[in-house]
């Protein structure tokens, strides 16, 4: 008989709708504290037991861009890019505000893979999870 162990990679809970609230609240006060300027702005959304966490950014291009015969303007291009989210983090509930499994956007796979927090743990805050995703956030 083997005893159970939880999976930071499967299962859940269904996040309640108080907890979404602090949970966004946490996040976005984190943020703000932190990396203020370097998103324009975040999406956290729900659903069922995931937290998903995706930043908008200005795109850094070059001054004399767009070349000669691209098809769109700068502003049009500008415009474009600044509504591509860069997927930052999933975050998976247990029940526990404080012991969340996390996985990483990988744009190499185009999937969430899970993550262990810097402490070595596959559980940790919300907190924690946006400090090790926030490295896609450039100046």
């Amino acid at each position: 008989m083997s005893p159970w162990v939880k999976d930071p990679d499967s299962g859940g809970v269904k996040i309640p709708k108080a907890v979404q609230e602090r949970i966004k609240q946490r996040i976005l006060k984190y943020a703000e504290a932190r990396y203020a300027g370097k998103y324009t702005r975040l999406d956290i959304r729900f659903r069922s037991q995931f937290c998903y966490i995706d930043a908008y950014q200005n795109p850094q291009i070059e001054p004399d861009f767009p070349l000669a015969n691209f098809p769109i303007s700068r502003e049009e291009y500008l415009e474009r890019i600044q509504n591509i989210p860069t997927h930052l983090c999933r975050l998976r509930y247990f029940g526990d505000e404080e012991a969340w499994s996390f996985s990483f956007y990988t744009y190499s796979n185009e999937k969430y893979e899970l993550s262990m927090f810097k402490h070595g743990s596959f559980y940790g805050t919300p907190e924690a999870a946006f400090e090790s995703s926030a490295l896609y956030l450039h100046d």
